[in-house]
Formats: C-alpha cells, structure tokens, sequence
C-alpha cells in the first residue's frame, strides 16, 4: 500500500535524482510537506492518499493564511504567512499531487489548488550613474581591491547569480569572451564576459600567488591560515552580498543594492537596447518565461517615457 509519508520520501528522492532539484529546495519541499500532512493528519486525514479531500484544502489554506510568520516576542505585533510563502506550501503540495498522480495513485486532483493572489512585484534598480560609480569604487592597488572590481564586473557582464558566481574556478577560459555556467537543476547555460570584466578578471587572477582552484578567495590573515593547510578559502554568497553592501554605500548609493539588484540591472539594461524576453530569459538562466516578464513592466514604462518624451517634443515643433 502507497502511504502518504512513503510516498513523500519518494517525491523527495525523485524532484531530487530526476528532476536535478538542488539540496536546499529539497530541504524546503520537505518542510513544506512535512507541514501539510502533520495538518492532513490532525484534520482527520488518514495515511491513505485518497482520505485528502476538499474540505480538508480549503481548511489548510485558512491555516497558511492565519499560521505565524515566526516567533514573536512578548509586546509585539504577531505577523502572519505572507502570500509569496504560501505559495511556496501550495506549489510543492501541488507537485507531490501530480507526482502521485504520475505513479497512478489515487488522490486530491493538483489542478484544483489555486495560488493566492500576490502584489505585482517590484524590482529593485539602481541608475546608470550609480552602477558607473559602483563599479569604480573599490580601490585596485590592493589584492582585495582587485577581487572586487572583479566581482562587481563580472556580476553586472553577465547577470550571474551569486551563487555561480562563487562556483567559478580560476582555470575559465577568458579569451573566448564567454563562460559556461551550472545554474539552478544543474542546468548548463553559456554566459558572456564584456571586456571591462575579462579585463578585471585578468588582473585579479594574475595578481595571485595562490594555488586555490576558485576564481575568487578570501584574502583576510584568518583565511591565510587556512590557506597553509591547503584548504580552500572560495568566497561564500554570504561574503559576496557584504562586498556589494560595502561598495554600493562607498558609492554614496542609498537604496538597498546587492548581488541580485545587479542581476535585474543587466537583465533591464538588455532589454532597453533591445533584447527580446526569450533571449533575456536564457541569459539569467530562468526556467520558465513568466519568471523573466517581471522585466517587461520596468523596460515598458522606459518606452513610454521615452514615447512621451520625444513624441510631444515632435508634436510642439
């Protein structure tokens, strides 16, 4: 007989083996798994994959909209699951659904659970004259210095997230301009080096005297230590958002700006000079279009202004 629990550990080593799904989102869907079916089973849910029944989801979605976001401390307003993280729950009950379905097991049609409705997301950007002073700010006669330049160049030439950014290895071969990356599923994409970036790159990487295969170490006297023992120092995505954070207040840049706000700023400086969705798309290595046509609302107000902007000056003349 397919029990729920089983059958979950199954769903678990399949989005895992054959769908390529990394360690921390198998670690998330388990959770978010784990959640529903201990509330499934005080709701009157036996281990059998047909006793989920309507009501049962209806009273589970009251549950997420009403569960606490985290501990609160005495005194304190109690926030509840945003729609975003709720979503999380439904999209991962949905697919352990068409998982059982896929294996021929009876249960709770997935096609029947909807996603709640959510705020039109906004993107974080920074200005032209921002990135320009961003991207000038660290100071190159020092070996950190030159790791950083490297960073934000590379960050802003090829959209990278940061944590194939940190994957990289110093053996990339720069000449060709481009670079294959292993992004979310473990899917191959090809990325593109601007000559200000391979040229940062360069500089870095021939400054070093280290033997560490990763394109971008820690150079602190603690990780020095570290680096006698032949241990590997390769910078973490934590250590990666701390540098944007340092640079982008040095460049007197008062909004939020990290790793990912560089990410959206090469996605949107792509689509101003006139990229299409689907290319973009391939480039931040998405997976499905409808992640990339956020984009389309920020580039879509650009061309309006931009309408408005010499069109009446036409119009006046």
């Amino acid at each position: 007989m397919n029990s729920l629990y089983s059958l979950k550990q199954d769903f678990l080593q399949y989005i895992e083996i054959e769908k390529g799904r990394s360690p921390l989102t198998v670690r998330n869907y388990e959770h978010y798994l784990t959640r529903f079916l201990e509330f499934a089973t005080s709701h009157g849910a036996t281990d059998s994959p047909s006793s989920l029944e309507e009501k049962m989801m209806r009273e589970y979605r009251v549950y997420l909209n009403r569960h606490p976001a985290r501990e609160i401390k005495k005194g304190q307003a109690q926030e509840t699951l945003d729609k975003k993280t709720q979503n999380y729950h439904l999209i991962a009950l949905r697919a352990f659904l068409k998982y059982m379905r896929k294996r021929g097991v009876s249960s709770y049609d997935p096609e029947r659970i909807e996603l709640a409705k959510t705020q039109q997301r906004e993107l974080d950007l920074i200005s032209e004259k921002e990135l320009e002073n961003l991207l000038s700010a660290p100071d190159v006669s020092t070996i950190g210095g030159l790791r950083d330049k490297a960073v934000l160049e590379l960050f802003f030439s090829t959209g990278l997230r940061v944590s194939e950014l940190c994957s990289l290895n110093r053996d990339i071969e720069l000449q060709t301009g481009e670079i294959s990356v292993r992004g979310k599923g473990g899917k191959i994409r090809v990325v593109f080096i601007s000559g200000s970036a391979r040229e940062a790159v360069k500089k870095y990487i021939s400054s070093r005297v280290d033997i560490d295969e990763a394109m971008f170490i820690d150079h602190s006297p603690r990780a020095h230590s570290r680096m006698v023992k032949e241990d590997s120092v390769r910078l973490t995505p934590r250590s990666v958002e701390r540098i944007v954070t340092k640079y982008a207040e040095r460049a007197g840049i008062a909004k939020k700006c990290t790793p990912h706000v560089i990410r959206h700023s090469f996605a949107t400086d792509l689509l101003y000079n006139g990229a299409d969705l689907r290319t973009v798309q391939m480039m931040l290595g998405h997976a499905s279009i409808a992640t990339t046509q956020i984009y389309t609302n920020v580039t879509n107000k650009f061309l309006r202004d931009q309408f408005e902007k010499f069109h009446s000056k036409k119009k006046n003349l």
